[in-house]
Order: C-alpha cells, then structure tokens, then sequence
C-alpha cells in the first residue's frame, strides 16, 4: 500500500515506514515561535539543563502583541529580544523587518516543499499550502525541538479532498475552506490531514492555497496539504532556504475519507458567528456591520491587498464602517505602496496599520464594543474573539471584506451597484 503526503514527510524525516496511527520521532527542520508562545518556550528550555540548542532550526517572530500595547506586552518582546541576543539566534525578526509569523516563514523561505515544519501557533498548518508538512505545537514542544531537534508525531489519517472547475470571478480560496468547513464540522478532520486532489488545483494561485491549509486547523485538521506544481516552484523561487524536496502522494495511497467539490460552484461565504463551520452563502445574508477587517495570515497577502483594492477603488467606506487594512509583513507593505495600493486604500477612507495580530486575536487594534459586529478575512469567529463577548464576527474573504466595507452590510462585490 502506498504513502499519503503526511506519510512519506514523517517517513522521511523519521528514517521509518511511518503509517497512519503509529508513533514516530522525527527530525524538525525548523520550529517557530512568537512573542506570547515563545516566552514560555525559553522559560522551558533552561528547565531541561543542556546546552545543547538547535538555534539553527530556530525561527523567532514577535507578531501578536507588536508593537507593544502595554506594559506586559513589552515584557514579552523583551524577553524574545534577550533570548535570541544571548542564544546567538539568528532567525529573530524585529518588529519593522518582520511581519505575521506565518507569512514571514513562507516568505523568508523557511517554508519549503518536503519539510517538516513545527510551530508554537495553531494555524502553523499554512505551509501545507507549499507541499510541507507543517502544525502547531505547544511551547514546551517547542522547548524540547530547541534541544533536540526532533519532535514525536502520531502518524494522522488524511482526508483527500478532491477539486475540480474553476473559482467565478470574486470567489476563491477563503469561500472553499469555509464550505469545507461547514460540511465536515469543526470536528470533522480532527487530527487528520487534508490532502488537496484534482485538476481544479491548477486552477487556484498559491496564496489561495496558503489560504486554505491556513484554516484546516478549523475543522480540527492536523495538516492541509497540497501537491507541489510549477506554480509553487514559482511562487518559492527567490525566497527559499536551501535545498527541497517535493513530496507527492502514491497512487495506491489509503484515504480514511473523499471529499468532492467543483469549485465553478462554490459560492462567496460566509461564517457566521460563532464557529467557521457556520458558512452560509453571502447571498443569502443580510448582516449590518461596524467594522471591516482585511489582513492576517489567512488574507494578508498581497494577493488579498490587490483584489480588495480593485473593490474599494474609487468608492468610500460607508460612514458607519471602519474598515482596517493589516498587510501581513513589511515586504508586502512595501508592495502595497510601490503599486500605489496604499493611495487606494486611504483615499477610501481605510485606515492602514504596518504588520500585527493584534485585532485578529482580540489583543488591539481594532477591537470591537459590545453588540458590534464585524466581517473579517480572519480565521476564527469564536465568542470575544475579537473583542467584547456581545460582539459577532463575521468570517470571509477579501472580496467579501472589501464590497462590505463599502456597503456597510455584508455583500458580495456583484451586489455593489449603487454602492
């Protein structure tokens, strides 16, 4: 019987025939943490006593509470400033050359085909989107790959999710996941792996299925993985780091379960509060908002940036709506403004910050009162998730984002006449 992609990565990296349900030890080649999981993790490493430390698999990325909104905050950079300095770590991205941790991995060339990649944050899972085997871990994990290196996985079971069609215009990769989502349960993949399929693939640009694997830790997943194409290869070619690998699936590999979709017919979706498998079509909602949110790292691209500057450009944010802009790092800042993105977006009335979580998790930057609500290119919706426990936040993707803010109501841009 042949390999999965999750399979042959955790085989590789093991030195074992890795199956499905079994327990491996396996070489991490890199493992991440920010300024509220690392902290802990550094805390847990001088517990062990070795001096020992992988400092070269060792990737640190302040992103959560930067720049820093309080007194505990700045504690918590601090004490990832002072680790890497006093470590020699290299890999350690200050706040003004760095950006949300996820992206930074993808883009600093980190993330590659074939690796096996471990992070101190949930949606670590995003760089499956590249052919890796990448999820989040705990931080005192994350203290002992510092040490050793290695890591121990159960081998997850995969779902094959089979695509084909092609996105219509102002659908994409965000309105997949929350169909996904919404069909199988938060529950649905848990600890599982997705593994995308078919000839629609072609057919959805990378950060579409950074996306994607971004939010497989919403149905539980434990990975979301696509198969390596010129489009990646592409995509990673002046950012990665060393020498990859691409992993594919064997023919004959065994799936626990098949999902079919056709994306010519996936619709703009929506999550509504309070759990991402609350998808329902845009078409179908009729939702007022007070806030608008486009940014994270699940649609803080640039890719995100210019499909939502299409929308809004020249048009206004409706009067009762802010509407925060939140690239995802400073290179796509710099993007942003050198293909005049930027102008677009401030002549519509946005308000544009530089690279942070902050409003994503609750933490600043755009939290919201009780009873507001807001529609948000984020990946959670939870109670208080990003504000008081009286607001709602309504999931969606740039498209939806921006011809909301416009509107001042969740739409989708075919219904923006008159807007």
């Amino acid at each position: 019987m042949g390999k999965t992609i999750a399979e042959k990565i955790l085989s590789n990296r093991s030195g074992t025939d890795a199956k499905a349900g079994q327990i491996v030890v396996a070489e991490i080649d890199y493992v991440m943490v920010n300024d509220v999981t690392g902290p802990i993790a550094f805390r847990e490493y001088e517990k062990i006593g070795t001096k020992k430390m992988f400092k070269e698999r060792m990737v640190l990325i302040p992103d959560h509470y930067v720049p820093n909104k309080d007194v505990a905050s700045a504690e918590q950079a601090k004490e990832m400033r002072v680790f890497a300095k006093t470590h020699g770590v290299d890999n350690y991205f200050e706040v003004g050359k760095g950006g949300v941790c996820h992206q930074i991995m993808v883009e600093e060339g980190f993330a590659a085909p074939g690796r096996l990649i471990v992070g101190a944050d949930s949606h670590t899972c995003t760089y499956g989107g590249i052919n890796a085997f990448s999820t989040g871990i705990g931080s005192t994990e994350a203290a002992v790959a510092f040490a050793t290196g290695k890591l121990w996985f159960k081998v997850p079971e995969t779902i094959k999710v089979e695509l084909t069609g092609k996105f219509r215009k102002n659908i994409g990769g965000k309105d997949l996941i929350i169909k996904i989502i919404t069909d199988i349960g938060v529950d649905g993949a848990n600890y599982k792996a997705l593994e995308f399929h078919g000839d629609g693939i072609k057919n959805m640009n990378v950060s579409e299925r950074l996306t994607v694997s971004n939010m497989a830790i919403e149905a539980g997943g434990k990975a979301g993985i696509f198969p390596f194409d010129d489009l990646t290869k592409e995509y990673i070619k002046d950012t990665v780091k060393g020498n990859y690998v691409p992993v594919a699936a064997d023919p004959d590999a065994e799936y626990c379960m098949t999902l079919k979709y056709d994306l010519s017919e996936i619709e703009s979706m929506v999550a509504f509060p309070h759990l991402p498998s609350n998808g329902r079509a845009v078409k179908d909602t009729n939702v007022k908002i007070d806030q608008a949110y486009l940014g994270s790292c699940t649609n803080g691209r640039i890719e995100d940036m210019r499909t939502a500057a299409n929308i809004v450009k020249g048009r206004t944010v409706h009067p009762d709506v802010r509407f925060l802009v939140v690239p995802a790092t400073q290179k796509i800042y710099r993007q942003m403004l050198d293909e005049g993105l930027m102008q677009i977006f401030l002549d519509a009335g946005a308000f544009i910050s530089g690279p942070t979580c902050g409003a994503c998790l609750g933490g600043y930057m755009g939290i919201l009162a009780a009873g507001e609500k807001a529609v948000s290119s984020t990946n959670r919706n939870f109670i208080g998730r990003m504000g008081d426990k009286n607001s709602e936040v309504y999931l969606a993707g740039p498209e939806v984002v921006a011809a909301s803010a416009i509107a001042g109501r969740i739409i989708t841009p075919d219904q923006m006449e008159g807007c």
